[in-house]
């Protein structure tokens, strides 16, 4: 591909919302098994989960309540995005974002989890 149909490629991309391959490689995506689980204390919609990543621990909130009772997600493996600066929800801080799959309504949220047991921290890609 010359340089220039290589520019109009990209110059399409960026006008319809797709990404190229090296901003996807940014996004680092990695297995974290939930340890602990509760309703966020100041939001009706919030659960604060502590994810093991297999060198560290984090802390990430989500909009799962009235999807997911809290207690239920301790011992799941997900997949959470783990270079997102952290961003303070409602008092709490969360260090990441874990993937979920919705409904368009957002009536039926599906956490994204690993068929079989595998180390927390292992690359998803």
């Amino acid at each position: 591909m010359s340089e220039n149909e290589t520019k109009e490629t990209q110059e399409s991309a960026n006008e319809t919302g797709l990404i190229n391959i090296d901003d996807f490689f940014k996004v680092k995506l990695k297995v974290a098994r939930v340890v602990e689980s509760f309703d966020h204390p100041n939001a009706d919609k919030l659960i604060v989960l502590k994810v093991d990543l297999g060198d560290e621990q984090r802390q990430i909130c989500a909009g799962l309540r009235g999807h997911y009772e809290a207690a239920s997600l301790v011992g799941k493996n997900i997949v959470v995005v783990t270079n997102l600066a952290p961003r303070k929800m409602r008092g709490e801080v969360s260090q990441g974002m874990l993937l979920a799959a919705s409904s368009e309504d957002r009536s039926q949220v599906i956490l994204v989890t690993t068929d079989d047991s595998i180390a927390p921290g292992s690359s998803v890609g």
